[in-house]
């Protein structure tokens, strides 16, 4: 079986709300002085549920992949840590700035230039944008079949079994392979690497594919193939007004709450 984790590198979601800044006029959050991006949650999650799969199946191999910049190095070693084979990195500044879209359709690129995976395990969101979309746009792309939202994963005699998390309860559902399944947190905590674990990983080579490595046109992929444009990308003011209730007792209290709320028409 050859498996394929897609990583994503995002900021620090512990970073401090007081080292927090946007670049309001390039509409890009400005990394925190100190404090270095992480691999998201969510794809910690996706590599440890193939490495469990390969685990109990006795061989395997796992490939990270990343599309990012230099420093998305550090969330494919992070994987590679876990037990991963090897790592790509798509870095080309073609590939940068783009959308959900234009992160699947390179993503799956990468994917069908491997040629023989078997399965794409990814977070079912990553940790900063929250959008929960590349996950389906590479199964529609590769023309996949696709699961998402994963508590647990199993995969016998070509056919992957999926738990998938429901809004009030739990399905279990049987896709053939290839198959693109998305990962989330019911799974439990990924596995943190071994000192020993992480200096191999650290002496792996990250293989790095461009746009055109890939047979992609530059104009259909990144910023200039986006489809979604970010319009503002700004902090929220937060603030509101409190009033006290004046009253000699608890009842006189509830009455002039309820005398308010019906002058402003709440009620």
């Amino acid at each position: 079986m050859h498996f394929v984790v897609c990583a994503k590198q995002i900021p620090d979601p512990e970073t401090p709300p007081s080292a927090f800044r946007i670049d309001e006029a390039n509409n890009e959050v400005i990394p925190a002085p100190g404090i270095s991006p992480v691999l998201s949650q969510f794809d910690g999650m996706a590599a440890e549920a193939a490495l469990r799969i390969i685990e109990a199946a006795g061989e395997g191999k796992i490939t990270v992949i990343s599309l990012g910049q230099e420093s998305a190095q550090a969330a494919i070693k992070q994987v590679l840590a876990m037990g991963a084979d090897e790592g790509i990195l798509l870095e080309d500044d073609a590939l940068q700035g783009g959308d959900s879209y234009t992160t699947a359709r390179t993503l799956a690129a990468a994917i069908e230039k491997l040629g023989d995976v078997d399965a794409v395990f990814c977070g079912r969101q990553a940790a900063d944008w929250d959008m929960g979309q590349v996950g389906l746009g590479l199964a529609e792309l590769l023309g996949w079949p696709s699961a998402i939202i994963a508590k647990d994963v199993q995969i016998e005699n070509g056919t992957m079994h999926v738990q998938r998390v429901l809004a009030d309860g739990f399905e279990t559902v049987a896709l053939p392979l290839p198959a693109v399944v998305t990962i989330s947190n019911e799974i439990g905590d990924p596995r943190y690497p071994k000192l020993q674990q992480i200096m191999r990983a650290a002496r792996k080579t990250v293989n790095r594919w461009s746009a055109e490595d890939l047979g992609l046109d530059p104009s259909t992929v990144g910023d200039a193939g986006a489809r979604l444009k970010l319009e503002r990308l700004f902090i929220p003011e937060l603030g509101g007004d409190v009033e006290i209730m004046e009253g000699e007792s608890a009842e006189e209290q509830a009455q002039n709450l309820a005398t308010t709320l019906r002058e402003a028409k709440v009620l």
